[in-house]
């Protein structure tokens, strides 16, 4: 049986956590991805200071700028920096997944490069998956790496970039030669963004400014060294890479303080609501501690045993909670919680925020829809 018992040096971890957001993060900061760039400059700052600390990447190996902490360590980082409203900014891509990648593919040289950058929150990662016709059917994917001498050079377009505006480096998928089957002839490019033969055009959406975008790749140029595993192999890392994306938020963690901050902040009008929606509340606050429950499992399990069933299945549950909490707090707090601006308000601008994120939830990386179909799948073949 696994003892989900928290230890001493967990707990006094989230305590150091939390001094550091209170000292290095302003009142009412809801995000990187607002439209003034000072907050993006705040979680910059911030992620250097965890890397000084080796708190950024804290599972990681010494040797690539981690502190060789354990997994529930890494998880303690992982919950109160969501719960924080990520503070981390874009460094979470990074840290959750392009790096283990890296680790676990990639060359010595690639290592040594990119490892220890990650760690010290000096570089921001974007992922170059989804394009138009090939967003949840990622095999799909038609952008192009041609092979030269020296490299490869690499046309087409992607959509939905997180972060690709202010990354300077992107984990990306293209195709280097026929498709035997669905999966092949895919491979990763670890491509620098600061380059002639790349775009990035800004889509204006819900979640924030400089969020989402699109990059055009016209002759983009990556070196020989920058592939990322074997040619033609990339499918296998992918798959890998989806799992890690999907266990690696802990998004339970802001569903859940949110849900519980609730009574105090609404005061004497908890009381005044229906309740059928305090039962909703509380079925919701039991879902969150399931989630939590459940993301603790896939965390103890050995990483080679988190099957894409599990991370599919998690994926669901989290997003499901962070719309279903959203909604629930958005109904309590009534036509308070849209368009607050009043710093004294910051419950009721949390919740808006949440609740513009939740939208996206079940759609973002890999719709509901495609979660289910993994699952289906997988039971189909055991």
């Amino acid at each position: 049986m696994l003892d989900f018992r928290e230890s001493e040096s967990v707990s006094q971890l989230r305590a150091d956590l939390r001094a550091l957001i209170a000292e290095h993060i302003p009142d009412g900061f809801l995000g990187a991805f607002t439209s003034d760039p000072a907050d993006f400059a705040v979680t910059e700052a911030f992620s250097r200071e965890l890397g000084r600390r080796h708190l950024l990447a804290a599972a990681w190996p010494r040797e690539w700028g981690g502190a060789g902490a354990d997994v529930w360590e890494q998880t303690a980082v992982r919950e109160e920096m969501w719960a924080a409203h990520e503070p981390r900014g874009a460094q979470y891509m990074g840290v959750n997944w392009v790096g283990p990648a890296i680790m676990r593919h990639g060359t010595r040289a690639q290592q040594a490069q990119h490892l220890p950058a990650i760690a010290a929150g000096e570089v921001v990662w974007c992922q170059g998956f989804s394009e138009p016709g090939a967003g949840s059917d990622l095999p799909a994917l038609r952008t192009k790496a041609t092979k030269v001498d020296g490299g490869w050079l690499i046309t087409g377009q992607k959509v939905w970039t997180s972060y690709a505006g202010m990354a300077q480096w992107c984990f990306l998928l293209a195709r280097t030669g026929p498709a035997g089957g669905r999966k092949s002839g895919i491979t990763v490019f670890l491509m620098e963004m600061d380059q002639p033969g790349i775009e990035v055009r800004p889509i204006g959406a819900m979640l924030g400014e400089h969020h989402l975008n699109e990059v055009y790749l016209d002759d983009a140029w990556v070196p020989d060294e920058q592939v990322l595993g074997e040619v033609g192999g990339g499918w296998d890392i992918v798959s890998e890479v989806l799992g890690f994306e999907r266990i690696g938020i802990a998004r339970y963690a802001r569903s859940e303080r949110l849900l519980l901050e609730a009574p105090r902040e609404l005061g004497d009008r908890w009381h005044e609501l229906p309740e059928s929606l305090r039962e909703r509340w509380a079925a919701a606050l039991v879902r969150a501690r399931q989630a939590r429950l459940l993301a603790y499992r896939l965390v103890g399990a050995d990483a080679a045993a988190v099957s894409p069933l599990s991370a599919a299945a998690y994926r669901i549950i989290v997003t499901t909670l962070d719309q279903e909490s959203a909604e629930i707090l958005m109904e309590m707090l009534g036509p308070d919680a849209l368009g607050a601006t009043d710093e004294s308000r910051f419950f009721e601008r949390e919740v808006e925020d949440h609740w513009r994120y939740s939208q996206a939830a079940t759609v973002a990386s890999g719709t509901l829809e495609i979660n289910k179909q993994t699952i289906a799948k997988s039971l189909e073949r055991a």
